[in-house]
């Protein structure tokens, strides 16, 4: 077990991960549905989890508005390659005996639930997987946070039928979380409840973040149908200024016509394909995760980035850039109504 399990971790470092741990059936138990990894593999025994670093280079010109596509891409091509490592491990451990399921990074969701897909649940939590395994620790924001990169990492994982030796949990005081909240004050859809907890036992030990409100409320925001923060002074790279609810039951009277006007706008450079929309989308937010580092005064250089960053605007040909709020208002103001309708609520 322990020679095995020494390869397998091995083997996803050398593939471009930057941490990687083991979970077994004993070290979940007790964890929510997304938790048991026999969803995916009847005779699971294990679970190999790892992160692959983002380029931490990208980030600060994202969120201060000067490159979009250059964070976006490395985005989606470092969760290509975090589901490429899990399928390259899930193939070699087949091959040597082990029946195995690779676990895509992201965009996989069940269809047995209420809502099916739309329900945005994952076969497997590889966040679960990480935090139990030692390869991260719980921020307050629910991100999965490293040492080194901070919450800037693509999760992965394989469920194995090979029995491994598990690898522990980060210590608690290692975890350099110190709820300074510039991961809430990043979020311009309230996602994050800034008093209740969420608590999560998986095996002998719990963990905890901050309790997430309905998770429409990403999909809104993250998926760009609204992003202008509520002062109004700054805004994601979504250049829709469509409302952004208090409570949750209220998304649903907004969010169809957001969509109605998401797809109808012009568009422009990057973006990626989601199984549940007609176009492709792009990357506009993602806030908590990016302003998070180990460096606290990184992590407030970076929130005063965002927060100093202007408001986004549309251009007809689909390019997108950052101005004054002021200025945000008067392009609004000047567009004929039919396209004004693409940004904001008549």
């Amino acid at each position: 077990m322990d020679e095995l399990t020494a390869l397998v971790t091995d083997y996803v470092m050398r593939q471009g991960a930057c941490a990687a741990g083991v979970a077994t059936l004993e070290t979940l138990v007790g964890g929510p549905p997304s938790a048991d990894i026999t969803y995916v593999l009847p005779e699971a025994k294990s679970a190999v989890s790892f992160a692959v670093p983002l380029e931490q280079e990208h980030i600060r010109p994202f969120l201060s508005k000067k490159d979009f596509q250059s964070h976006e891409q490395d985005n989606v091509l470092k969760n290509a390659l975090s589901s490429g490592i899990g399928l390259h491990l899930s193939d070699f451990l087949e091959q040597r005996g082990y029946p195995s399921v690779p676990l895509a990074a992201n965009l996989r969701y069940r269809t047995d639930t209420p809502r099916g897909m739309r329900d945005l649940m994952p076969p497997i939590s590889l966040r679960y997987l990480a935090v139990r395994s030692g390869v991260g620790f719980f921020g307050l924001s629910g991100n999965v946070l490293t040492k080194k990169e901070g919450a800037g990492i693509i999760l992965g994982g394989v469920v194995t039928a090979a029995e491994l030796t598990p690898t522990d949990p980060i210590a608690e005081e290692e975890n350099y979380c110190d709820g300074c909240k510039l991961c809430m004050a990043s979020c311009p859809s309230g996602l994050m409840d800034p008093e209740e907890k969420a608590e999560i036992t998986l095996g002998n030990r719990t963990f905890s973040y901050s309790r997430r409100k309905g998770y429409v409320r990403c999909e809104y925001v993250c998926g760009g149908f609204a992003g202008l923060h509520s002062s109004g002074k700054w805004s994601t790279w979504s250049p829709a200024r469509f409302p952004i609810p208090e409570k949750d039951e209220d998304f649903r009277e907004v969010f169809r016509p957001a969509a109605k006007a998401y797809w109808k706008r012009p568009e422009g450079g990057g973006g990626f394909y989601h199984p549940l929309m007609k176009t492709r989308i792009w990357q506009t937010c993602g806030n908590c995760q990016i302003v998070c580092h180990p460096d606290k005064e990184e992590r407030k250089a970076r929130y005063e980035l965002l927060t100093r960053s202007g408001v986004v605007v549309e251009n007809p040909d689909g390019s997108r850039e950052a101005v004054s709020p002021e200025e945000a208002v008067a392009r609004i103001e000047a567009m004929a109504p039919d396209r004004r309708a693409l940004y904001e609520m008549p």
